[in-house]
């Protein structure tokens, strides 16, 4: 009989435990169960015995082995009548293979109606499959070697028999109508497939086809055992069957092929998650696979960081980018149990592979692995390209913070000796610096002593840092001396060595006063070396600030030294400059002596070989090297302002700086120049109030005539200064022009579309100032949720994000702010009214009543994180008690739309969404009495004009005068005259308060500007000229 052998056998625990969520039908059926029961006659003995084993085997898992041989003795009984059987024939009846064959078929029926929360169904599948696995390995003992061979088939046995049986009757029911018959029928093949080695060959193309169909079942826990079965036979595909793919006939085309799509659109994380553990593992699924560790589901990507990534073997099989982005993603998921997958997964399997032991690892214990090796470690650092990968924000700072806290063997092996810092490599250097941040950073004060313990005291690290800062310095001497076409050293990782050193400078203890003084040495002469890279002479800046102490003697020492530094650098520029004139007056002067007795030669190009082609290009060498010294001049500068925290007028060093440098910078004509001595200027403004208003508006000038990075900068910068200095726009003798012009600016910055960087900046600057309520707008608040909902955002993910993230907690943060939101709510909702009309069909918007919904939301004080004192208060015991939340934002909303509605100009789609938004409303009798009438009022009004021109419509608006009615008569009841005029007066003289607090804001002021020549006047001189 031909037959069809599986790749790879499955086991049946592979099988998923979560319920699926069920797809939404759009019509139910009432059909009866399709499922054919046969007549059953008689009862027989053999039916008796076969039930009994059922009936056990339904109870527990725990006999099924037991059971299984129970039920393999009836069927060598029935199929090869053994003598024993014979000698019973007088008291038994005689039973055939077709008679057990029908009373097995009997019992899989009865399975087929049950529901899948019954565990009963599951544990009878199990059994029937480990039955027909055991019956069929021990038929094919019974089989000779010499038949295989000759037939080169599946030999046929009572158990084959069996099966082709049961998938006969199975086959067809995997179309029935009855969701339950096709779950119990499909999970049941998938399980044959998956527990034996071969299946006929005939019947193994019906289940393709079959299983193919249930992959697009509408029932998610039909599609996972759907997919279950195909991906067992996925590995049995051949490359006849994937070139099939192209062939008309759907259910020929490729099966992997299918799966691939469906586990990349399948919609059920049930069925994606049963894919990613059951296909076979291919370069041609690989790269399919990896990719859900983007996945939505946190289930899927922990699988794949816990099952599938240490069922692939060796990880140096992965590219360099995958290694490095599946550590990213998995370390920096937001699901915490991913993360800790991805950490055993890098500590205990990652680095037993580099480690090259003989010995396997089989599971993920750190029991089990092997003992330390410092060779292992370093191979898989490099492995994940540690230069590149801890760089900045890189991911390989983090990796090590998860190898340090779950490698105890490793963390007291290492041993960090003279030899070991005399020949660094950037992976060994870097295992000391994340080593020592483990260890300092720990709440563990026993990490803290083993740092003490094993890294070098500050002495003797300042001369290893010497040592290779030395090294760094001449390479790139030696390489700047170089000319075009000759052979250059890498410096690469002699800088990162030296930027690991810097690292583990930073957490010394500088209470040792002679290594204090070592580095503080070292350090200052380092920083006036003109070659230092900037991300070094960053790093020393911040282990300088960290030496001369927190104290303001220690700053101002501190920039006393950075500015010497700076000095220093310039002064070498202009004596080198000054040596190169010497020597080019006395060239020129031999060269004017031999130029009397010899006659000059003109050059190809005509012009001649003189004086004046010389002078312009050392002119233009001197121009660049100057511009490069500045540049150099201004980082340090930046540096240091960074890491300075006290007043700019009470540091004679920070004001000296401004003046010599910065200013001078910022009006210089070379634009990179200028741009950073806008940045130092901000950072300066940090620090003076006066200072930062003076120049606000010179920031302003820069956004509205400069480029797309120098707008960038100045965002980042006004951002900075006004939550830095909130008074310069919350003030009330803020000139109401100069606010309004502000405005205008981050108005202007949403609306960048072609450049999404400005776009971003914009977008999170505005966020942050009204998050911290320095930006109080209903104009821009309204911009950034029509921003939100514009379909054109889905093209900038950082917008996105950002926006996700600020409307519901700036709503939900204070009650001012749903305020502000619920003015706002109704020309949002004209706005998406309008934006949707004016879009193609092709285009696709979110639902302006999914707009309305989210609005009120919003707006609900229910979901304040701090409820006020209306609606919060503390019992004798300091126990919090809430009472009823009040409800006056929605009655702000409900005046806000009604208003709306009941103009003239509002538009029938936009009047239905607003009547929808008025029955989701909260009102509760704890809200002001006045607003409950006042809505009330409005209500009334609406209904006798009869705006609701639909059924859903009346019965929301009908709703919400029920809730007014049913609130107003609560107030009055609870409430005596008495009480209830005072406390009508006390919440009207605070809504006074807070109107006249408004109008008070809202006042225009005027500011006295007096005449002076500031740096702004003289910049903004010319408002025509670009930036």
């Amino acid at each position: 009989m031909p037959s069809r052998t599986f790749a790879r056998p499955l086991s049946s625990s592979e099988l998923p435990r979560k319920t699926p969520s069920q797809r939404p039908s759009s019509r139910r059926t009432t059909t009866a169960t399709t499922v054919h029961i046969p007549d059953e006659g008689a009862s027989t003995s053999l039916r008796t015995r076969i039930c009994e084993i059922f009936g056990d085997a339904q109870k527990s898992t725990a006999g099924h082995r037991k059971s299984a041989t129970g039920l393999r003795k009836i069927q060598e009984e029935c199929c090869y009548m053994l003598p024993q059987v014979r000698r019973r024939e007088k008291q038994a009846e005689e039973c055939g293979e077709d008679d057990f064959n029908a009373e097995i078929a009997r019992c899989m029926l009865r399975v087929m109606s049950v529901k899948k929360s019954e565990g009963v169904g599951d544990r009878l599948v199990k059994f029937l499959g480990l039955f027909l696995r055991r019956a069929t390995d021990k038929d094919a003992a019974f089989a000779t070697d010499n038949d295989a061979e000759e037939t080169q088939t599946l030999p046929e046995t009572p158990s084959t028999r069996l099966t082709s049986y049961i998938l006969s009757i199975l086959l067809p029911l995997l179309g029935s109508k009855e969701k339950v018959v096709r779950y119990r029928a499909t999970q049941l093949v998938a399980h044959i497939i998956n527990s034996l080695d071969s299946v006929d060959d005939e019947y193994y193309q019906l289940i393709r086809v079959s299983l193919l169909k249930r992959v697009r079942d509408k029932e998610p826990m039909i599609r996972v055992q759907a997919v279950l079965g195909l991906g067992r036979l996925a590995g049995n595909e051949t490359e006849e069957d994937q070139d099939d793919a192209d062939s008309d006939n759907e259910e020929a085309s490729g099966l992997l092929r299918k799966l691939l799509e469906v586990l990349q659109n399948d919609p059920s994380a049930d069925v994606r998650r049963s894919l990613l553990l059951n296909l076979p593992l291919t370069p041609t699924t690989l790269p399919f696979l990896l990719e859900r560790a983007r996945d939505i589901d946190s289930a899927i990507r922990r699988a794949l960081y816990s099952r599938l990534l240490p069922a692939l073997g060796d990880f140096r099989h992965l590219s360099l980018s995958m290694r490095e982005k599946l550590l990213r993603w998995g370390l920096r998921d937001r699901d915490e149990n991913v993360r800790k997958a991805t950490g055993r997964l890098f500590r205990e399997r990652w680095v037993e592979d580099c480690a090259a032991s003989s010995k396997p690892i089989d599971s993920m214990s750190p029991a089990q692995a092997v003992s330390p090796s410092m060779d292992g470690l370093l191979e898989l650092l490099e492995r994940i390209d540690v230069v590149n990968s801890a760089a900045g924000n890189g991911v390989a700072t983090e990796a090590m913070r998860e190898f340090w806290s779950g490698r105890p063997d490793y963390r007291d092996a290492i041993n960090f000796d003279d030899n070991f810092w005399g020949r660094l490599t950037p992976e060994s250097v870097f295992v000391a610096r994340s080593f020592n941040d483990f260890c300092k950073n720990a709440e563990d004060s026993r990490f803290a002593s083993m740092a003490e313990e094993k890294m070098p005291e500050v002495t003797k690290l300042a001369f290893f840092l010497q040592r290779y800062t030395n090294d760094l310095i001449n390479c790139i001497r030696y390489n700047n001396a170089m000319s075009e076409g000759e052979e250059t050293e890498d410096s690469a990782e002699r800088e990162f060595i030296v930027e690991q050193l810097l690292h583990i400078a930073k957490l010394l203890d500088y209470t040792d006063e002679i290594g204090r003084r070592k580095m503080f040495s070292l350090l200052r002469e380092t920083l006036a070396i003109e070659e230092l890279p900037e991300e070094i002479t960053r790093l020393v800046v911040e282990v300088l600030r960290g030496v001369c102490g927190n104290e303001a003697a220690g700053e101002r020492e501190f920039c006393g030294i950075v500015l010497e530094a700076v000095a220093e650098v310039h002064d070498n520029v202009a004596a080198e400059n000054l040596m190169a004139d010497n020597e080019e007056e006395s060239f020129h002067s031999a060269h004017s002596e031999l130029s009397d007795s010899t006659p000059t030669k003109r050059n190809p190009g005509g012009k001649p070989n003189g004086r004046g082609g010389y002078n312009s290009e050392i002119d233009e060498d001197k121009a660049i090297r100057e511009i490069m010294i500045n540049m150099k001049c201004l980082h340090i500068a930046q540096c240091m302002l960074e890491n300075v925290e006290g007043d700019l007028q009470q540091n004679v060093h920070l004001v000296m700086m401004l003046n010599s440098l910065v200013v001078p910078a910022v009006r210089s004509h070379e634009a990179p120049i200028r741009e950073r001595g806008l940045l130092c200027l901000g950072l300066c403004c940090l620090l003076d109030q006066a200072l930062a208003d003076e120049n606000l508006s010179l920031f302003l000038h820069c956004f509205t005539k400069g480029h797309d990075s120098l707008q960038v900068s100045a965002l980042h910068i006004l951002c900075d200064i006004l939550t830095t200095h909130p008074n310069l726009v919350t003030a009330e003798t803020v000139d109401p022009a100069f606010r309004k012009s502000m405005y205008k600016i981050f108005s202007k910055g949403l609306k960048a579309g072609p450049a999404p960087e400005v776009q971003t900046a914009a977008t999170t600057a505005l966020c942050k100032l009204m998050l911290t309520s320095v930006v109080r707008d209903e104009d821009l608040l309204k911009q950034l949720v029509t921003l939100f909902f514009d379909p054109a955002t889905r093209k900038n993910a950082a917008v996105t994000q950002a926006l996700s993230y600020f409307l519901p907690v700036y709503c939900h943060s204070k009650r001012e702010n749903m305020e502000m939101m619920a003015m706002a709510a109704a020309g949002i909702v004209h706005a998406q009214v309008n934006l949707a009309d004016e879009m193609d069909e092709e285009e696709e918007a979110v639902g302006v009543s999914v707009v309305g919904s989210m609005l009120v939301d919003w707006t609900d004080t229910r979901n304040l994180v701090v409820q006020d004192a209306a609606a919060a208060s503390w019992n004798e015991a300091g126990e919090k008690e809430v009472k009823t939340v009040n409800g006056d934002v929605h009655l702000s909303l409900a005046d806000t739309l009604l208003d709306r509605i009941l103009t003239h100009n509002c538009l029938k789609e936009e009047r239905k969404v607003l009547l929808g938004m008025l029955g989701k409303l909260y009102v509760t009798s704890n809200s002001t009495i006045e607003k409950l009438r006042g809505v009330s009022d409005l209500v009334a009004e609406a209904i006798e004009a009869k705006v609701a021109s639909d059924a859903t419509s009346r019965n929301a608006i009908n709703k919400l005068n029920l809730a007014l009615t049913k609130a107003l008569g609560e107030a009055h009841t609870v409430q005596p005259n008495t009480e209830e005029h005072d406390a009508d007066q006390t919440l009207a003289g605070k809504g006074n308060d807070v109107e006249a607090a408004m109008e008070v804001e809202a006042t225009e002021g005027k500011a006295v500007t007096q005449g002076q020549d500031t740096l702004l006047e003289q910049l903004l001189d010319d408002d025509g000229e670009d930036v």
